[in-house]
């Protein structure tokens, strides 16, 4: 009776300071350096899941590895929802055939909460390039390969593939460039020590803007809800093309369900605040917001999508 007894008075204890939940400043675990799509849209959330949760979001750029070095952080974080990861297509579906001993599962080490946003990348040349279009690059770049060089947010990174496709597909061969992140890569597309980028949508677009760096298209099956007047790769020579990222929140896996269910609550509540919508799409994201099982289905379908591209581009696991 006794065993029963403290069982029982373990387990409304456990469910009483789950309830009180958050009752200290939460940490969100961004896997790149600052500057690059994840960490935009982390610092775009942040501020409203910290009001609506009532405690301080902080918010740490652990970049390295592709974004192996965050994520693992948070995967052996401890699972009580104090840690929580903002992570994105690369490590979190791509980096599984990318690298042959990853660090982590990403299905079975941690907990999907929402699915935050979705955004094309967007192809980008530097002003010294004399590129205007899809059809402009293929030409320059057939006509020297290996000349045409591009920047990626590191190996395995949507920003990597997307280039590695446009290589297949367009029959021709840029050199790759990987970088600790893509506001590094960012940096040097600015500074013309790289030709072109296929960023991320937010990280371009304030430069896109300026006028520093000239839009060629987007890497999206249909137009960008921001850019609705720049074709598609796909449309513009390359049929079928396409390649988006996407942005997601996590917690190690263990984390109370009632924790991941708060969690998911407020997300799908701030993803609906009409000034925060307009901010991400003004930058690129298209707002989601979804259940934790949905999330989990997405992702396990995106690790199959990747795994083929993969395989089609001939990239050998490192």
């Amino acid at each position: 009776m006794k065993a029963i007894f403290f069982g029982l008075m373990l387990a409304l204890g456990c469910g009483f300071a789950n309830a009180a939940y958050p009752d200290k400043p939460i940490r969100l675990i961004v896997a790149y350096p600052p500057g690059g799509g994840t960490d935009i849209i982390a610092r775009l959330i942040a501020p409203e899941l910290s009001r609506k949760l009532g405690q301080p979001i902080a918010i740490e750029n652990r970049g390295g590895a592709s974004g192996n070095i965050g994520t693992e952080a948070v995967v052996n974080s401890a699972p009580n929802g104090y840690t929580l990861l903002m992570g994105n297509v690369a490590p979190n579906a791509i980096n599984v055939s990318i690298f042959k001993k990853l660090p982590y599962n990403p299905e079975k080490d941690l907990a999907p909460i929402s699915l935050v946003a979705i955004t094309p990348n967007i192809l980008v040349s530097n002003l010294n390039v004399p590129v205007k279009s899809v059809a402009d690059l293929l030409a320059l770049a057939k006509a020297s390969p290996g000349k045409i060089n591009y920047p990626s947010a590191g190996n395995g990174s949507s920003s990597h593939l997307a280039g590695v496709l446009f290589d297949s597909m367009g029959g021709v061969s840029m050199t790759h460039v990987p970088y600790k992140g893509g506001g590094l890569a960012m940096n040097d597309l600015l500074g013309g020590q790289v030709d072109i980028f296929f960023a991320t949508m937010p990280a371009a677009m304030p430069f896109v803007k300026s006028g520093q760096l000239r839009p060629i298209a987007v890497t999206s099956e249909r137009s960008s809800l921001a850019m609705p007047s720049l074709p598609t790769i796909s449309d513009s020579g390359l049929h079928g093309y396409s390649a988006t990222t996407w942005y997601g929140l996590y917690a190690p896996k263990g984390t109370p369900p009632e924790i991941i269910n708060r969690i998911n609550q407020v997300t799908l509540e701030v993803l609906k605040i009409p000034e925060l919508r307009e901010q991400l799409i003004q930058r690129g994201f298209e707002p989601v917001g979804n259940s934790p099982k949905e999330f989990a289905n997405f992702i396990s379908s995106e690790i199959v999508k990747w795994a083929k591209v993969v395989r089609i581009a001939g990239i050998e696991p490192e």
